[in-house]
């Protein structure tokens, strides 16, 4: 297990020495998806879903720090591509568990006058109530329970994965975690949340059938951590457990969450996944895909390195209360 010296000290090259290549989604996100699913990964496990006319939003994360100090603890080394005020209309929020970088405080603290259900895991609820968000908005779910999006044919069934949870020293695991199922007529998305390698991810594509889009967790990865974090290797091992199809690594390029390299994780996943047959789904920080159709796959990552040193992007300065549609 690595000591906090080696978080301190250790490893190389662990940020970026430059911003990533980003794109902003506005222009596409004013056209409908002509497959009926699309996905604009906005950094880490944050994710814009749209099916079949419905739009979830997973993990947000707009704060500066994955950490319950505004002063210290990791630091964001990648903007978000698009500010929280110019998202469109959502239909849900998915939560996965109570982590720092998954529940965040400051993201929660703006959607809490927005009239947008929580979708989350069992408990994760009192720890929204206590940033302001209304009960009525929030639905807990245990493994294998599900939950009907009003008004849409979404079906979100919260499954099983292998991980833990807290925010402080004393509420280890009073919290449930969970990965996903969201499910329409027409398509099925798998979203890992965090997790180490189970073998109920089979037991998962046993119930629910073959996946449109699978999202897993490929960064902030060790040795010793391998039983709640997959990495890309056991990423590509549970993306055969859930039976395959198009794979959109998340949970990597934003924090410096783990002693390796920023980009090993996408680095390491490129080389492997021929063996293993997996169609890799690689876009740019906020760069809308339609995984139906064909995609090009770009290193666009590589050659941040190469760039004369950025300064490091300025402290998040987010408004106190959200500026979109209130209803």
């Amino acid at each position: 297990m690595p000591a906090l010296k080696d978080f301190l000290c250790g490893g190389e090259r662990r940020v970026p020495q430059s911003p990533l290549p980003a794109k902003n989604p506005l222009e596409p996100w004013r056209r409908s998806p002509q497959s009926g699913l699309r996905a604009t990964w906005l950094g880490h496990s944050t994710v814009l879903l749209e099916m079949n006319g419905a739009r979830v939003l997973t993990d947000p994360v707009w704060g500066p720090r994955a950490s319950p100090s505004r002063f210290i603890g990791p630091k964001r080394f990648q903007p978000v591509p698009v500010a929280m005020s110019e998202l469109p209309k959502l239909d849900l929020v998915l939560l996965s568990h109570d982590h720092y970088d998954h529940l965040d405080f400051t993201t929660m603290r703006l959607l809490r006058r927005v009239n947008v259900p929580i979708v989350t895991s069992l408990g994760v609820g009192a720890h929204l109530e206590a940033f302001g968000i209304a009960a009525e908005r929030i639905i807990e779910l245990d493994w294998w329970e599900t939950h009907r999006v009003p008004g849409t044919d979404l079906m979100l069934t919260a499954t099983p994965s292998q991980h833990f949870s807290g925010r402080g020293l004393k509420d280890g695991n009073k919290t449930l975690w969970s990965s996903w199922v969201l499910a329409t007529q027409k398509h099925r998305v798998f979203f890992s949340g965090d997790t180490g390698l189970t073998p109920e991810y089979a037991e998962t594509h046993a119930r629910f059938g073959d996946f449109d889009l699978v999202m897993l967790e490929v960064g902030a990865f060790h040795p010793a951590w391998s039983g709640i974090h997959l990495g890309p290797e056991n990423a590509l091992a549970a993306h055969a457990l859930l039976g395959g199809g198009p794979l959109l690594p998340i949970h990597w390029g934003t924090f410096n969450l783990a002693l390796h390299p920023w980009d090993e994780p996408v680095e390491t996943l490129l080389r492997l996944a021929p063996k293993h047959d997996a169609r890799l789904l690689l876009p740019r920080l906020g760069d809308p895909i339609e995984p139906a159709h064909e995609i090009a796959l770009e290193t666009w990552w590589r050659g941040v390195d190469a760039q004369p040193q950025a300064a490091p992007p300025p402290e998040l300065e987010l408004p106190k209360e959200m500026p979109w549609p209130i209803d």
